[in-house]
């Protein structure tokens, strides 16, 4: 950093040289390797330069240029924590920054790309296969499409004519040959984010979060720095065919932590249960004697079951279906989707279950028991899967973003 160098032999604004600053702090050398990444702590702000303590008695500084707002306000305050790299040591001091600017070359450029430190650079335009970004002032660069950190549901024109921090993957030819990948900026500043959230979340806590893909089998939600699945069966109490008729790309929601699997970096996340369960007040809106009209979601070998309201089905059991005769399978007298007029029997909160009869039967069918009873382990199966305790396997969560990825 010739500049920056050329300003450690300066007086800052306090006429003190960045060496004697230095040297007030007491700092005591410690290793770094260029490019290494630290966690820092804001001790002291003084003219072009914010010191940094290290930890370990160690400390160092970064220019205080870095560190403004684009109304020249400077961003930090002592106590605050922020994320720097290591530069080099200077005269008896350790120099850091959080990104190369427009001040680079393209020597810095290559320690950038040895280091692994992001770079700031302006994205021109579209190319083909991605975009020209311009760093270090006039220094041409190539992003490929894939590498922009872009989703789906954002367009181009947030990333055309703006800056963004960029991390060189490719510097061939001396600087002539230089590819940026942003994604994966936002990739390491994701996987921090969940890092920090890791001591801070627990299952059955309501988090706010943004829908950021959405696939058959669920949706995809952000819940700043931590990704996790929403199952389709988990986005409400009824039955949902359509995802994307229920939820949009982009969306704020308020979802449930259902699972935090940090070793398989599974994650997953129900709207359901931020609901009201309509089972607490199931009794109240289908007491035994009513009549209703519901329809029929699903035939097994004991009977049909046909929903009243989202979250509840009720059975009708195959004993009941054809006024007292015979039959070896619901489907010879009904079939899915079919309207049907029933009258409420029974009703067990407790147990999920509504025990139905044919509306038009139900008096020639009252006083007769049921043949058999409607299996209790199948019933208790059919509860769990409408309810999404049974959730079929999909495998990681690292399978399906690829699955995700594949489709970009």
């Amino acid at each position: 950093m010739e500049e920056d160098e050329g300003k450690f032999g300066m007086s800052d604004a306090g006429g003190a040289s960045f060496a004697e600053l230095f040297a007030q702090q007491e700092t005591t050398p410690s290793h770094f390797e260029p490019g290494q990444q630290v966690q820092a702590t804001v001790v002291r702000i003084s003219g072009e330069w914010v010191f940094l303590d290290l930890g370990g008695k160690s400390e160092g500084a970064i220019a205080r240029g870095e560190l403004l707002d684009r109304e020249g306000e400077l961003k930090v305050k002592e106590g605050d924590e922020i994320r720097a790299y290591f530069l080099s040591a200077e005269r008896s001091g350790m120099l850091f920054t959080t990104r190369m600017g427009g001040a680079a070359t393209r020597g810095h450029l290559e320690e950038a790309y040895a280091g692994g430190i992001p770079i700031e650079g302006y994205v021109e335009k579209e190319v083909k296969g991605g975009y020209e970004v311009k760093v270090a002032g006039s220094v041409r660069a190539f992003c490929p499409f894939s590498q922009t950190g872009l989703r789906r549901e954002q367009s181009d024109e947030e990333f055309v004519a703006n800056h963004h921090l960029f991390r060189i993957t490719e510097f061939g030819e001396n600087g002539r040959n230089i590819v940026l990948s942003r994604r994966a900026v936002l990739d390491e500043e994701r996987e921090q984010k969940k890092a920090a959230l890791r001591d801070q979340l627990v299952e059955g806590m309501i988090v706010k979060g943004v829908v950021t893909n959405i696939r058959d089998f669920g949706a995809f939600v952000d819940i700043g720095g931590l990704e996790g699945l929403l199952p389709v069966s988990e986005i409400g109490w009824g039955q949902v065919d359509d995802i994307r008729s229920t939820l949009n790309e982009g969306q704020e929601v308020e979802v449930t932590i259902k699972k935090l699997d940090w070793e398989a970096d599974r994650f997953s996340f129900s709207l359901k249960d931020t609901m009201p369960d309509p089972w607490q007040t199931a009794a109240d809106l289908f007491p035994a004697g009513t009549v209703h009209v519901g329809k029929v979601v699903r035939l097994t070998n004991f009977g049909a079951f046909v929903n009243l309201a989202d979250g509840i089905d009720g059975l009708v059991h195959i004993s009941k279906l054809a006024a007292g005769k015979r039959i070896n399978h619901p489907r010879e007298v009904v079939e899915t989707g079919q309207a049907l007029e029933v009258r409420v029997e029974a009703v067990d909160s407790e147990k999920r279950r509504l025990s139905l009869a044919l509306a038009e039967l139900a008096p020639a069918v009252a006083g007769v028991k049921a043949e058999v009873e409607a299996p209790e382990a199948d019933y208790r199966d059919y509860i769990k899967e409408t309810s999404g305790k049974a959730e079929k396997p999909m495998g990681t969560l690292g399978d399906l973003l690829k699955a995700r990825l594949d489709t970009k």
